[in-house]
């Protein structure tokens, strides 16, 4: 079997990225330590240029083991960015809150492997390989504050739910193997084609869709989102909330639509109402929230219903779609989440409560966080807007039910968003003292609200990227 090591040289360099960054922690003193964060961030932003110097370079490798497309690089980029911000706006709150330089840095370069792997896979060992590589690596970031009991619970809590969840989607795949005997997604296709199935594909696709609608947190396999999104540290929310969610879109796209497509008419209408599930649960749930990292949590909940939207068209708009929305998302959760690790930095709460007069004691901070959390409600000018703009025009024709929905839903979120808004513009605070925030806080701040703003008025040439991109899905 032939390698074509042109294709795998994004995941070369992150894997040489970790295992440097972990040996250079074991051979430096431990006060020198907190360099590896710079380390890391150089790294990552050499391996995203990678990545996009190697956008032209598609094809198969390992007998069709690992697929290497405009669809799988688009992903990688995603994932790379989430990583960068993650690594640059919350390298203060890492060191105020988290520590263990070494571990922390190595680990999230080795989640943003298995994502990668992941988004790449041509069949299901080297999914399920990718898989593990990210869940193990969240399981040990979601536990990472030992000395705080949350984060211990949240760690117990998704250790469990991901290895059942896992468990669940392993033996889909078996189960689809079985039916169609092979792992391949490509001859699974044609196996399904050729009139493979029956009762036991049936089974093995329920499966699947369970298994992966947790790693996506649809409802209603969302159970473990908001203990873990409120218990983990911050950073490490935010790296689940983007790049773990978009590499896990990536792989439901290339299962579904990709090799599903022959049983199209038993999943669809089971993946549109999880999205209606989401979207409703979500949002709803959202309302009575106080503590704002479980209020986002709920709100991740809903943004995977609409993302789901797409999956449901199952054509390159719906593709494209999710693609444009999936890097959007980033800067948008991005912003929102370094606001509150900042937030939390200076007064050591998350309760929305306490964000009284933020926009008196740190402007640009409640600046961004209206600009991300209007932009995740759909409001023109915004990206937000567009991206649902394109996942909802996918499926007008056929699912006008479901863009109904998506539409008073997204209202409904405008409501629980705009509380806090009002928290932050119209109360006082009950300490006036500014709170400055770090250079690089400031910097990922300004980087999400530039890029929500421009892609709001602006959305050209993304959109013909992930159009790009999209069709190259399609193209054999």
């Amino acid at each position: 079997m032939n390698i074509d090591f042109s294709l795998i040289t994004t995941e070369i360099a992150l894997a040489i990225l970790g295992l440097a960054i972990f040996t250079l922690g074991l051979i430096i003193p431990r006060s020198a330590r907190k360099g590896l964060g710079n380390i890391a961030l150089l790294g990552l932003i050499i391996v995203l240029g990678i990545a996009v110097y190697s956008w032209p370079n598609q094809g198969e490798t390992l007998g069709g083991m690992y697929i290497v497309d405009h669809f799988s690089s688009f992903f990688k980029i995603v994932g790379l960015v989430a990583a960068i911000l993650v690594v640059f706006g919350f390298r203060r709150y890492v060191a105020a809150n988290v520590g263990n330089y070494l571990e922390y840095y190595s680990t999230i370069v080795f989640a943003t492997l298995g994502m990668i792997v992941m988004i790449s896979a041509g069949d299901f060992i080297t999914l399920y390989l990718g898989l593990e590589l990210m869940t193990i690596s969240f399981i040990v970031l979601v536990a990472f504050r030992s000395f705080d009991v949350k984060s211990l619970e949240a760690g117990i809590k998704y250790l469990l739910l991901a290895g059942m969840s896992s468990a669940v989607l392993l033996y889909g795949l078996s189960l689809v193997y079985g039916a169609t005997g092979t792992i391949l997604f490509a001859e699974v296709a044609q196996s399904i084609i050729d009139g493979s199935g029956g009762l036991l594909l049936i089974i093995g696709l329920v499966m699947l869709i369970a298994g992966l609608g947790f790693k996506v947190s649809a409802a209603p396999f969302h159970m473990w989102s908001p203990d873990v999104y409120e218990g983990a540290p911050t950073s490490v929310t935010a790296f689940l909330a983007t790049g773990s969610k978009a590499a896990s879109f990536a792989i439901l796209i290339r299962v579904f639509v990709g090799s599903l497509t022959g049983i199209q008419e038993h999943w669809v209408m089971l993946v549109a109402v999880l999205a209606a599930l989401s979207m409703l649960i979500g949002n709803l749930i959202a309302i009575p929230q106080t503590n704002i990292k479980r209020m986002l949590a709920y709100s991740s909940v809903a943004q995977a219903g609409y993302i789901m939207v797409g999956i449901v068209a199952a054509s390159q708009s719906g593709v494209k779609g999710v693609m444009f929305y999936s890097f959007i998302y980033v800067f948008a959760t991005m912003g929102a989440f370094t606001v509150v690790a900042a937030v939390y930095n200076k007064i050591k709460s998350d309760e929305i409560a306490d964000y009284a007069g933020l926009a008196q004691r740190a402007p640009l901070a409640a600046t961004v966080l209206l600009v991300c959390m209007l932009s995740m409600a759909g409001i023109p000018l915004l990206a937000g807007f567009v991206g649902k703009f394109y996942l909802f025009m996918a499926i007008v024709d056929g699912y006008m039910w479901l863009v109904l929905l998506g539409l008073i839903m997204s209202m409904v979120s405008v409501y629980y968003y705009l509380r806090v808004v009002l928290v932050m513009f119209r109360d006082d605070p009950v300490d006036p003292t500014p709170l400055k925030m770090e250079t690089s806080v400031t910097i990922t701040l300004l980087i999400a609200l530039g890029v929500t703003v421009f892609l709001g008025i602006y959305p050209g040439p993304l959109s013909e990227i992930a159009n790009t991109a999209a069709q190259s899905f399609f193209t054999p």
